[in-house]
């Protein structure tokens, strides 16, 4: 079946021109994040200090937000740093962790919303709280399912003017007028910390240089689920499953992310 969106043409364009990629994220996922991109074929660089953040996003291809251990200074940072990309024009990605928790985190994700970042990746109760809405939100994980944040997602989507990944059991992608399902991934995913964070890395890795941010961040998200299925044939718990899924996204080729994609698109309600 000819598919509308070819993720593993996206995935050769990455391997080709190796993005560097910025990003500020939380002091868990730092780590983990810069090995999920170096195995997807990304050049990860993590800097947060305000005296260069904004410098360092005007150079790097694109960047990468992640709110999840928030203090001031690097509030900062980040709002200087997308600023900074919005005005060279390189592509930004917010990663709203637990934004529903604290007026803290809402207050922070407003300043950095107000920026409009190309895509925001974050799970239903993320995505829900962030349009606006009631969410059942309990620290980063989510009470919501992926399809039950549809809605804010597409008005989010459309805010933005960029797209909206909501991943879970089955992950949903939208820019507003289109609306992909991607399935896939393997249950110990949620098990093992970081690995969403890590994610929204990769979708900016996409992003840098793509034409089409629908189609790029569909592309990441897709990577991601086949990969996951790959690294859970041979895991035998949340330890093994990490090593296994960066041997995975390490090997993945246009022919296996194909083969294994099972990808639904449509036009947004």
């Amino acid at each position: 079946m000819t598919l509308a969106i070819d993720p593993a043409a996206h995935l050769a364009r990455l391997h080709q021109t190796t993005p560097l990629i910025h990003n500020i994220t939380n002091l868990v996922a730092m780590n983990s994040m810069a090995n999920v991109l170096l195995a997807i074929g990304a050049s990860p660089a993590m800097v947060h200090a305000r005296e260069e953040a904004a410098e360092f996003a005007a150079l790097a291809d694109a960047l990468s937000v992640n709110i999840g251990t928030l203090s001031p200074h690097w509030v900062d940072a980040m709002v200087d740093a997308a600023g900074a990309a919005r005005a060279a024009g390189k592509p930004w990605v917010l990663d709203p962790v637990a934004v529903g928790a604290t007026r803290y985190r809402r207050e922070s994700a407003a300043r950095l919303l107000a920026l409009s970042p190309d895509a925001i990746r974050g799970n239903a109760s993320e995505i829900i709280a962030l349009a606006e809405q009631q969410a059942g939100g309990r620290g980063v994980d989510s009470t919501a399912t992926a399809e039950s944040a549809l809605g804010a997602a597409i008005a989010l989507a459309r805010h933005i003017g960029g797209t909206v990944a909501v991943t879970g059991e089955v992950d949903l992608v939208t820019d507003g007028r289109r609306v992909a399902r991607i399935h896939g991934g393997h249950f110990l995913m949620p098990r093992v910390t970081t690995l969403g964070c890590a994610l929204s890395g990769v979708v900016a890795a996409f992003l840098a240089g793509g034409d089409d941010r629908f189609e790029a961040t569909v592309a990441a998200l897709a990577c991601y689920a086949v990969a996951g299925e790959l690294a859970g044939e041979n895991a035998g718990g949340p330890g093994s499953f990490m090593p296994a899924f960066l041997d995975a996204l390490h090997a993945l080729e246009a022919g296996t992310l194909t083969a294994r994609l099972r990808l639904e698109v449509s036009d947004a309600p």
